[in-house]
């Protein structure tokens, strides 16, 4: 058995994840290669390598012949009953060739096959492994800063946090970890690269499946999320239990589930809405925390009127837009927020008022009141409706 040559296999398998069977491989092409730069041809080389003890043989096939020509291809009458002593003219032996006689440049190509071999291998085993962890979050350890730019060791491999990939504001200490989302796999000048990130909208989805076991489990759905990152984000969750409370399971008691992931993302703020399949419901929801008088949207074009109080137009729009731009790309509509004095000027209530009074007309006409009296009570959801004509002081 070969010790030393398994020793070193079992060591590659387990520190490089290269499989032995792709080693084994690329010994028998190194050996081949080998004899071609020795020999001048490798036609009639065979290479056999026993894949349990490592012992390999190399063997080259000769005519017999009564005058040799091509010492490669021929050999002598008495040289070849050496090895098969029922050998005759025209008969084919097999020479066993040492690999201590290759020579210098032989034996230095068949060395770099093997190298590049086990390179390729390497780098392929580690594009397979991030590969099977994209779009989830790995810890890293911060080994340089450099020009705002943050070199991160994963342990198959280094990843580069870009100023894009970054949460705006935060920064590291080499040997601080940190936890990243990985992206997959890119293409680089040097090959494959882990490509990582803080700032996608994934993340923070990945991190609350992380947190809370509903979602895990898959009983709490994350719907949709919107993030501006260092800033706010926006998730729609639903339930498929009606027990649960989806907002409640993700902020867990007194916070206890939300607040490591805002720790984590150094206190960006997430809105947590119920999803609701109904898109006006929706939109209203994701303008949360602004509340909302009345949503018109069109399924079709996918965009949302809504009619805010005139107090609450500044919060349903956001700082520079941002609540209503998250909400936009939560719902995936486009919303246009007025505030209630803007919608009556422009007539935007005319057709709901129409459309409420002759609802009225139709339920509650034979009550005897008429529909101002109706919307006078209707702001006291305890008074009666007065009957036969009754006004409020005659009640009295």
């Amino acid at each position: 058995m070969n010790k030393e040559l398994m020793e070193a296999l079992d060591l590659l398998e387990k520190e490089k994840g290269i499989s032995k069977d792709v080693l084994f491989d690329a010994i028998d092409a190194s050996l081949v290669k080998a004899c071609e730069n020795n020999f001048g041809s490798a036609e009639n080389i065979t290479v056999s390598i026993d894949r349990e003890t490592c012992d390999f043989s190399i063997l080259q096939e000769k005519t017999v012949v009564e005058n040799v020509e091509n010492p490669n291809t021929q050999i002598l009458p008495e040289k070849a009953k050496e090895i098969d002593p029922n050998a005759g003219i025209g008969d084919t032996v097999r020479v066993e060739v040492k690999s201590k006689e290759f020579g210098r440049i032989a034996a230095q190509n068949a060395k770099s096959i093997i190298l590049q071999k086990i390179r390729e291998e390497e780098r392929q085993s580690v594009s397979d492994y991030f590969n099977s962890r994209a779009h989830d979050i790995m810890t890293g350890v911060v080994q340089r800063v450099s020009n705002g730019i943050v070199s991160i060791n994963l342990g198959k491999a280094d990843a580069i946090l870009t100023r894009e990939d970054l949460i705006p504001g935060e920064t590291f200490e080499p040997t601080q970890h940190i936890k990243v989302y990985v992206v997959g796999m890119k293409d680089g000048g040097k090959g494959p690269r882990v490509q990582i990130s803080r700032t996608k909208p994934n993340m923070v989805r990945r991190l609350f499946e992380l947190e809370v076991a509903e979602i895990k489990e898959g009983i709490v759905e994350i719907k949709a999320i919107s993030r501006e990152a260092g800033s706010r984000t926006k998730m729609a969750v639903v339930t498929h239990d009606p027990a649960i409370d989806p907002i409640g399971a993700c902020i867990g008691v007194n916070g206890s589930r939300i607040t490591p992931i805002v720790n984590e993302l150094h206190g960006e703020k997430i809105d947590i809405v119920e999803w609701n399949e109904n898109p006006a419901l929706f939109v209203e929801k994701a303008l949360s925390p602004a509340k909302v008088i009345a949503v018109a949207a069109d399924e079709d074009e996918h965009t949302a009127l809504v009619v805010v109080p005139d107090n609450q137009l500044s919060l349903a729009i956001g700082m520079k837009g941002q609540n209503a731009r998250l909400a936009a790309k939560l719902t995936g509509f486009k919303i246009d927020i007025k505030s209630e004095s803007q919608a009556r000027e422009e007539g935007l209530f005319d057709q709901y008022e129409e459309g409420y009074e002759d609802e009225y007309e139709e339920d509650y006409a034979e009550d005897g009141a008429s529909y101002e009296e109706y919307e006078a009570y209707d702001e006291d959801p305890d008074a009666e409706i007065p009957e036969d004509g009754e006004d409020a002081e005659s009640e009295e």
